[in-house]
């Protein structure tokens, strides 16, 4: 039985494509943490990281998701090579000026924190699933995922799914034990997002 898909070889973005796609992730991730910020919630990966030493210390939020990604970008130069790594520099820092900026430009009066969680999560997920089509990143437990999956066959959301409920699980000493179980179901949203949208021959575009 012939490939359906063979008539459609695997065609590269334009420049213009992969811009688009770059600022529409970066503006889907950075509205879905401000979304998880507003109820004092958490997610996985660097941004939660980056969420619970602004929690406990008061640090800025925006310099600090800069600051933890900075190790990973050795492993994504020496794995994936520059084009990816400049392009994940490039939405962590787009990430992380628009998420400074969020507060200017939208409040939410009374959140209802299980709704905003799982649609913080959700947008989170699309958002680096979109960036993940266009050869970038968030960085962080990102770049490790892709990683797993391109050398060892691991689906990326479901390696990226168990770091997640690692940073989550340590939440616990910093952020109300309620929000920290409704963020550990919003992590499998968004890791279910990636899980069951990116996989290896799904997507033909690069």
């Amino acid at each position: 039985m012939s490939d359906p898909l063979a008539a459609f070889p695997a065609q590269r973005h334009s420049l213009a494509e992969d811009v688009a796609g770059l600022l529409t992730g970066i503006v889907l991730v950075s509205v879905g943490l401000y979304l998880l910020r507003a109820v004092s919630a958490v997610t996985g990966g660097t941004a939660g990281l980056a969420l619970l030493i602004h929690y406990a210390s008061g640090w800025n939020f925006s310099v600090l998701f800069v600051a933890v990604n900075l190790p990973f970008y050795l492993l994504a130069i020496r794995v994936k090579g520059w084009r990816f790594t400049i392009r994940s520099l490039i939405a962590v820092t787009g990430v992380s000026l628009v998420s400074a900026a969020q507060y200017e430009m939208f409040t939410i009066a009374d959140p209802v924190p299980w709704y905003t969680i799982l649609v913080g999560n959700l947008l989170v997920g699309v958002g680096i699933l979109v960036l993940f089509r266009h050869q970038s990143s968030v960085g962080g437990f990102s770049i490790v995922a892709l990683i797993a999956q391109e050398r060892l066959k691991w689906p990326a959301g479901y390696v990226q799914m168990a770091l997640d409920l690692a940073v989550i699980l340590t939440s616990f000493a910093v952020v109300d034990p309620m929000l920290v179980v409704l963020s550990a179901i919003g992590a499998v949203a968004l890791n279910l997002v990636l899980a069951l949208n990116h996989k290896p021959g799904r997507y033909l575009g690069y």
